[in-house]
C-alpha cells in the first residue's frame, strides 16, 4: 500500500508545480477580463436610468426586467429576427459552398489543383474595409443594396477561405480506404461526400459554425453602409438607432446588448466541447 501511495504522489500531474500554478492564475486573470464587462452589462442592465448614474459601479436594488421587455418592444425583436436570418443563412451557404470546394480540393486530382486552393487562401489577406467602395458599386449593379442579400452575400463570400481550409484539412485526415470501400459498393461521388464525409466531420462542421456566426452576428460596417432602411436591419447597428432613439436610455440600452449577446454565449456553451475537437482535427496532414 505505501508503494502504491508513493507511486501515485510520483505521478505527473500529481502536484502543483510553480508553472502549473502561474499558467492557473493567468488563466483565472483573463477569465477576470472576460467576464466581468458581461456581469457589468447585465448588472446595469437591471437598472433604472437615475441608478445607473448614481452608482454605475453597485448592483441594482430593485431589478428592473422591464428593461428587457421594453427593449424588445422598441425594437430589438426585429433586429434579432433580422440578425438570425442574416446569420443563418450565411452558415448554410458558407459551409455548404465551403465544403463542395474541400472536397474536390480534398480528393479529386486535376491540374491547378494547388494554384485554386492557393487563391482561395489568399481571401483570407483581404480585407473587407479594403473592398468597401468596388462591392458598395457591385451591390448598387445588381440592385440588392438595402436587402438581406445585400449582407448575406458578402458575408458568405468572406468566410469561405477560412472554412475551406478547416474542412480540407480535416477531409486529408479521413483514410481513403474508407472512400475506395464506398465507391466499391457503388457509391458515387457526390454519395461519398453526403453519406460518409459529412458524417463523418460533425466537429469540423460545427466549429464552423461557430466562427461563421460571430462573424455575421457583430458585423457592424456593411450592416450600415449596404442597409438603409430599418426593417433590414441587424442588431449591431439596430443597436445604434435604438441609441439615438430613446436618448442614451443605458438601462434598456444594455438590457438590448444582453439580448444580443446571448445567442453567441450560449451557442459556443452549447458547442465548445465540439468546437475544440474541430480545431484540433485534421492537424496531423493537410
Amino acid at each position: 500500500m505505501e508503494k502504491q501511495k508513493r507511486k501515485r504522489s510520483t505521478l505527473p500531474g500529481s502536484k502543483m508545480t510553480p508553472l502549473m500554478a502561474l499558467i492557473l492564475f493567468l488563466l483565472i486573470i483573463y477569465f477576470i477580463l472576460v467576464a466581468y464587462p458581461l456581469f457589468w452589462m447585465i448588472c446595469n442592465s437591471l437598472k433604472s436610468y437615475k441608478e445607473i448614474y448614481k452608482n454605475i459601479w453597485a448592483l441594482p436594488k430593485t431589478p428592473l426586467w422591464g428593461n428587457y421587455a421594453l427593449a424588445w418592444q422598441r425594437g430589438i425583436s426585429k433586429y434579432f429576427l433580422n440578425s438570425v436570418l442574416v446569420t443563418g443563412s450565411t452558415i448554410f451557404g458558407a459551409i455548404f459552398a465551403a465544403a463542395l470546394a474541400s472536397y474536390s480540393l480534398a480528393r479529386f486530382r486535376f491540374r491547378g489543383n494547388q494554384l485554386i486552393f492557393v487563391l482561395c487562401m489568399g481571401g483570407m489577406m483581404l480585407s473587407p474595409q479594403v473592398t468597401l467602395i468596388p462591392l458598395y458599386k457591385i451591390i448598387q449593379a445588381l440592385h440588392i443594396h438595402n436587402t438581406y442579400l445585400a449582407l448575406i452575400i458578402p458575408y458568405t463570400a468572406y468566410r469561405i477561405p477560412l472554412i475551406v481550409m478547416l474542412i480540407r484539412s480535416h477531409f486529408l485526415s479521413i483514410p481513403k480506404e474508407i472512400e475506395e470501400s464506398a465507391v466499391l459498393d457503388g457509391c458515387s461521388s457526390f454519395g461519398v461526400f453526403s453519406r460518409i464525409f459529412l458524417p463523418m466531420s460533425k466537429p469540423i462542421l460545427l466549429t464552423c459554425t461557430i466562427l461563421i456566426a460571430y462573424y455575421a452576428w457583430n458585423e457592424f460596417l456593411y450592416a450600415i453602409i449596404f442597409i438603409d432602411s430599418d426593417k433590414f436591419r441587424t442588431i449591431p447597428a439596430g443597436l445604434m438607432n435604438l441609441r439615438d432613439a430613446l436618448q442614451t436610455d443605458w438601462g434598456v440600452l444594455l438590457a438590448g446588448m444582453t439580448i444580443s449577446a446571448t445567442p453567441l454565449v450560449t451557442l459556443f456553451l452549447l458547442m465548445q466541447k465540439q468546437f475544440i475537437r474541430g480545431m484540433t482535427a485534421g492537424s496531423v496532414k493537410g
